[in-house]
Order: C-alpha cells, then sequence, then structure tokens
C-alpha cells in the first residue's frame, strides 16, 4: 500500500456519537489527523469537509470508509463518487464493512470485476432504498403528530404578565437593570428577550 491513508467518517447529525467509528480507524492504523469527521446528511449538496478530502486525495492514497454510504446516501451518488475516486483519481477504497469491495485485491480477474460491480450497484440501491424508507417514516410521523393536534418543533415560550411588566418598566428605564434581573431571578439573556418581545408589542 503506498501513499497517504486517510479515512472518512460521516454522521448525519451533529447530535450522533463518532467514537466508535474513529476507535475503529485509530485502531486499524490510520493517523488521527488523517481521519475526516462529517456530521452532514449524505444527501447534501454541500458537504465541504469530503469536497476538500477529495482535493487532497492523489493517485495511490488509501480511503477507508465502513461503508458505501459513507459516500452518498442515494443510488447515483454513491457510483458516481466511487468512480470518481478510484478511476478518475486513483484512489484505494477500502470498505470496512465489505471487503470484497476493497479495491487493492489481488485476484482482479474479469470474473472478480463483475461480481465486484453487481455488489456494489446491490449496496449502491439498498443505501438509497433504506434512506427514502426513513424519509417515508419520518413524513407518516410528522403528518400523525399534525393531525392529533400535537406542535413540532421547540415548544413556545410562555411568559408571565409579571415578567412582561418587570420587562416593561426596564424598557422604559423605570427600573435598573440590576433591580429587573434581581425581580426575574433570571440571567440577562432572558431579560433581553423579554425587552423585545415587550417592545414588538408596543411598536
Amino acid at each position: 500500500m503506498t501513499g497517504i491513508i486517510y479515512a472518512l467518517i460521516r454522521v448525519s447529525t451533529k447530535g450522533q456519537n463518532v467514537a466508535r467509528q474513529i476507535k475503529r480507524m485509530i485502531e486499524i492504523g490510520i493517523p488521527k489527523e488523517n481521519i475526516i469527521v462529517e456530521k452532514e446528511s449524505g444527501k447534501s449538496t454541500v458537504r465541504a469537509k469530503y469536497r476538500k478530502l477529495v482535493k487532497q486525495l492523489n493517485t495511490g492514497d488509501t480511503l477507508y470508509i465502513e461503508n458505501i454510504d459513507r459516500l452518498s446516501r442515494d443510488y447515483d451518488g454513491i457510483l458516481a463518487e466511487w468512480h470518481l475516486l478510484t478511476v478518475q483519481k486513483g484512489v484505494t477504497i477500502k470498505v470496512l464493512d465489505t471487503p470484497m469491495l476493497d479495491t487493492d485485491q489481488t485476484t482482479d480477474s474479469l470474473l472478480y470485476k463483475f461480481i465486484r460491480n453487481i455488489m456494489l450497484h446491490v449496496l449502491a440501491f439498498q443505501a438509497e432504498n433504506e434512506w427514502q424508507k426513513i424519509k417515508s417514516r419520518q413524513a407518516q410521523g410528522i403528518a400523525i403528530a399534525k393531525a392529533s393536534g400535537k406542535s413540532l418543533g421547540r415548544p413556545k415560550i410562555v411568559r408571565t404578565e409579571e415578567e412582561l411588566e418587570i420587562a416593561r418598566q426596564f424598557l422604559n428605564e423605570e427600573i435598573a437593570i440590576e433591580t429587573a434581573l434581581a425581580l426575574l431571578g433570571k440571567k440577562k439573556a432572558t431579560l433581553y428577550n423579554l425587552r423585545k418581545a415587550v417592545s414588538e408589542t408596543q411598536n
């Protein structure tokens, strides 16, 4: 194996834990500074970290991924990125969960290429199919929640008349900020939010 070894770790949301994947890559021997962690949907058109990594990769480099949906979440996207990396850039790809897809196989007969190509297409199909199911379940859940009258998103903050009155007095400079904070028993940010709310009702 020649060139520089990299690893790509992608999770769809910032709340997902990447520690397990990082540990797995480090155990393989990949330097931590060469492990690229991307917290963004594979469907995103931005993916700044991944695009930066692609520009860094050169012929002879090796890229480790846990599975092929790290490259993209849709069928065409996976095949396009695979072709870009392996054919256009000459990068070796190692797929931890599907070693048969590894492009550095010593056996590279026509039959093996054929089988690997079929497997790539099947897994690309599975990746997009699973993503579509997830989106469908999310849409169904939202529809059910709306139908049952549940509010989505962050709950609205309810302010008491007393809090609004304190904010009004502070806005009109009838009381000092120290007095307002003492009466509210809250932080400055809350007071400023209350002042803004009162100000908007007065305009």
